[in-house]
């Protein structure tokens, strides 16, 4: 068990690593559109999960996705070559839903809000004067002018 210090000093380093590796050392033209959010390693250090997200839709997931797929050998051993350790961690990468998550809730919010104003000016609208004449409950207690 690696103490969680030395956890989040070798996820900092992998994260940079990866991202370097990524922007100048894959010459796959996939890989520019990848945004790295994040690296979580087991307590272990054999294991690196690392959270991405794209720029597109779901067929520019699918191309990262075959991209690093291919490409994660490659990373993996650029990844060793900088950190300071017997075995070096297994990279496996994941795509990031928390972003359209965050969106998809926002815009949930969005719309909620939305309908609990219509429903508020609905209920308070302004009322039409009594056809009687007689003043509104509001203006009891004053004289008419």
């Amino acid at each position: 068990m690696a103490n969680p210090r030395t956890i989040a000093k070798l996820e900092s380093r992998i994260h940079e690593r990866v991202a370097y590796a990524l922007e100048f050392e894959v010459s796959d033209p996939r890989a520019g559109m990848i945004t790295l959010t994040g690296v979580k390693l087991t307590s272990d250090l054999s294991l690196a999960d690392i959270r991405y997200t794209v720029l597109g839709g779901t067929g520019e997931r699918t191309k990262a996705e075959h991209m690093l797929a291919s490409a994660a050998g490659f990373i993996q051993r650029q990844v060793g070559r900088v950190l300071s350790m017997r075995r070096t961690p297994t990279l496996r990468f994941h795509y990031d839903e928390s972003l359209e998550r965050s969106l998809r809730l926002d815009s949930l919010i969005a719309g909620a809000l939305e309908r609990d104003r219509k429903i508020h000016d609905a209920g308070h609208a302004p009322e039409a004067p009594a056809a009687d004449g007689s003043p509104d409950s509001e203006d009891e207690g004053e004289s008419p002018a």
